[in-house]
């Protein structure tokens, strides 16, 4: 496995390049976020969204799938969010926050029967830059660990998921706390998880 060092959160136009040409093959990729280290993939690909799912034991029709944007105009594709909605996305974003929106229709199989999205815009300029060089959105999902060093360090990450990523990509130190996570399928926002963020 491959891993890729980018230093202070401004990657080359190189970098981003040879990240999404990862991406467009299928792979998944461990990106930095604002949060936890990520696994990713390529939100739109069916076979993509199976190998992570598959990786991390997830059950796409029993859990809430998540989703990088690279801004409130490309998150508005894939989940309906009305004004009160939209007012604290423009508040809140990028930020260390999931919000659980209604899905839209555009969203791939794996979505299909699921009535809810979680939308992130996190406050990472390599996650923003490489999602709107890819002009669609990631599956993402945190990395699993029992030591906090192999959330830290990166090249403990790397190490922990050698042969089951393409490529770890080393944005430096990273964290433990993941982020806080608000519903709003509903017209009154709750917050069920509290996490990173602290919503304004």
């Amino acid at each position: 496995m491959d891993t890729l060092k980018i230093w202070n959160d401004n990657p080359s136009d190189r970098q981003l390049d040879e990240i999404i040409s990862i991406i467009d093959n299928g792979d998944l990729v461990i990106l930095p976020t604002d949060t936890l280290y990520a696994i990713v993939c390529d939100a739109l690909s069916p076979k993509a969204i199976e190998q992570l799912c598959r990786l991390k034991g997830i059950k796409p029709d029993k859990t809430h799938l998540s989703i990088i944007c690279a801004d409130i105009s490309m998150a508005a594709e894939y989940a309906r969010i009305d004004n009160a909605a939209f007012k604290m996305l423009r508040s809140n974003t990028p930020g260390a926050f999931t919000f659980l929106f209604p899905t839209a229709s555009s969203l791939p199989k794996a979505f299909k029967g699921r009535k809810v999205v979680g939308i992130r815009i996190p406050d990472c300029v390599t996650d923003l830059k490489l999602v709107e060089r890819l002009r669609r959105p990631l599956l993402t999902t945190s990395i699993e660990f029992d030591d906090e060093d192999y959330a830290i360090n990166p090249e403990l990450v790397a190490e922990a998921y050698e042969g089951r990523v393409a490529l770890t990509v080393d944005g430096g130190d990273g964290g433990t706390e993941p982020s806080t996570v608000i519903d709003c399928t509903n017209r009154d926002f709750e917050i069920v998880r509290q996490g990173k963020g602290e919503l304004i």
